[in-house]
């Protein structure tokens, strides 16, 4: 083994042990740019010298950890997704007497704004519970003010509009400077919360699980690892949302979903 993927293989280690974070079932091509991203900004020597000062300077593994999550997000992000949830998945949604969706490495929560959009203006959104999780706190935190910066909202607003939204998009948040602010009616069902997917246990009793563009950054035994627990954290009948880039077919739960809307990646549980 080359010494430089010696070295990575140490650092994730010693990450695992000191700090109980365990990415050494990240695509190592996606952990290694991170790594060397960091090691370049750093002004540090080589990666065994990351190492050292990773577990010597906790405050130092926030930066690795914000390096590490996934954080490429959007509003509305794929519009065609949205607009076929409401046309395939909003129907059966509304013979349910409750609903509980499970947004799983929500990131600065961007999509779980736009699954409460898309659920009030369905007018499910005052019986469903939306739990947004991920494994990074200062995420959460973003995720939960609903604050972004206003020289987005032109792109947000032109997703919302091709996702099939039915008002202005101007109607959910309020200008102040450059930034706006998420209407609070939005978070009413958001519960935001710190949760694991590599190392945490099964959120139960989901009717929906949104985990968009996570898994390409897993290995397969790790995406195999993710998709079980997502499979156990489902009721039957209960829809799975992956990424455009992600799928079932290759993972030992191929055969308990079907494939629901193909081209958009939703999957339903068999019962």
């Amino acid at each position: 083994m080359e010494t430089e993927n010696i070295e990575i293989q140490l650092f994730l280690e010693a990450v695992w042990l000191k700090y109980g974070y365990d990415f050494r079932n990240y695509a190592r091509a996606h952990i290694k740019r991170r790594i060397l991203h960091r090691l370049a900004v750093s002004g540090l020597d080589s990666i065994s010298a990351l190492q050292s000062r990773v577990l010597y300077d906790a405050s130092f593994f926030e930066n690795i950890l914000h390096d590490f999550s996934i954080n490429v997000t959007d509003i509305f992000r794929d519009p065609s997704f949205y607009l076929t949830l409401r046309k395939e998945v909003v129907p059966v949604l509304k013979t349910y007497p409750f609903i509980k969706i499970w947004h799983a490495g929500c990131s600065s929560g961007q999509e779980v704004y736009s699954m409460a959009i898309l659920l009030k203006e369905e007018n499910l959104y005052s019986k469903a519970q939306i739990y947004a999780t991920d494994i990074n706190e200062k995420m959460i935190e973003t995720a939960r003010q609903g604050i972004y910066p206003i020289d987005l909202m032109k792109n947000y607003t032109a997703n919302y509009q091709k996702a099939g939204g039915q008002h202005s998009f101007a109607d959910y948040y309020t200008a102040k400077y450059d930034t706006v602010i998420f209407n609070q009616s939005l978070k009413k069902k958001i519960i935001f919360a710190d949760h694991n997917l590599v190392t945490d246990s099964v959120f139960g009793e989901m009717n929906m699980i949104v985990c968009r563009n996570v898994l390409i950054y897993f290995n397969k035994e790790l995406q195999n690892h993710v998709i079980n627990l997502f499979y156990e954290s489902l009721v039957p009948g209960g829809f799975l949302c992956l990424g455009a880039k992600e799928s079932l077919r290759f993972s030992n739960h191929f055969d308990s979903f079907e494939s629901l809307v193909q081209g958009e990646k939703i999957y339903k549980k068999r019962f």
